[in-house]
């Protein structure tokens, strides 16, 4: 049977969820509001800030499963009992989600609870993986630098761009291409560029146009700079002990 499952949280994520696992066929309430107390329910799955999950786990009564939502955040934030979290690899924005596709990250304090977050994240069509409490603050720091600072260095590229009269569009099938090579095969293969070229004399060129049209951006130039031909040099090693 399906339990009864109550959503803490109208925020993007709990708004999202909801309508989700409903389709999915299960029972759901919710987003509640803040101070809901689970009676009547079978879970009480926690959509709030990483902040605000040991307050709201806290007024939660005796006898429903607990579980929060965060990538960073352990179990043990839920209190001393029966716990789970379940995490989509994927963002939220105001529009919504599509979780099916999308990588999820599970944890359960006990079997039962386990097989319940397994359970929930296949039925959204989601790809479960088990993360345990002292692997969640890398694991969403690899999510962060994959999803996120992607999106600031695409911000940085858009400015730079538009100071040459070239529309954020022109930049999209780069980006996209480049994505899809690092997901066929991996950052050792899908690197280009002059750096990987060993043109050092382009990146020199490059850098005075930052310095001279967005200095700002020069730190972080320089920073992706070096850890490109850190990763350059690294290819080169493996190529050479293949």
């Amino acid at each position: 049977m399906n339990p009864l499952i109550a959503i803490v949280g109208s925020g993007r994520l709990g708004t999202a969820l909801a309508p989700a696992l409903l389709a999915a066929g299960h029972s759901v309430s919710g987003p509640h509001g803040r101070g809901f107390d689970g009676a009547g329910h079978d879970l009480v799955l926690l959509c709030v800030p990483d902040s605000e999950i040991p307050a709201a786990a806290a007024v939660i009564v005796p006898g429903p499963l607990v579980g929060h939502c965060s990538g960073a955040t352990g179990l043990d934030a839920l209190g001393a009992r029966d716990r789970l979290a379940l995490h989509p690899l994927m963002t939220v924005t105001a529009t919504g989600a599509r979780f099916a596709g999308a990588g999820c990250a599970v944890a359960g304090s006990t079997p039962a609870a386990l097989d319940l977050a397994l359970r929930l994240a296949t039925d959204l069509g989601m790809e479960p993986f088990e993360v345990t409490d002292e692997d969640r603050a890398a694991y969403h720091a690899a999510a962060s630098i994959a999803s996120n600072f992607l999106v600031t260095l695409e911000g940085a590229a858009e400015r730079l761009a538009a100071s040459a009269g070239v529309p954020r569009s022109a930049l999209v099938p780069l980006v996209r291409a480049s994505v899809e090579n690092w997901a066929q095969s991996g950052a050792h293969d899908a690197l280009t560029g002059p750096i990987a070229r060993g043109d050092e004399a382009t990146v020199a060129r490059q850098r005075e146009a930052l310095a001279d049209r967005a200095p700002e951006l020069l730190e972080l130039f320089d920073a992706l700079a070096a850890a490109t031909r850190e990763l350059s040099a690294r290819d080169s090693l493996v190529g050479g002990a293949a």
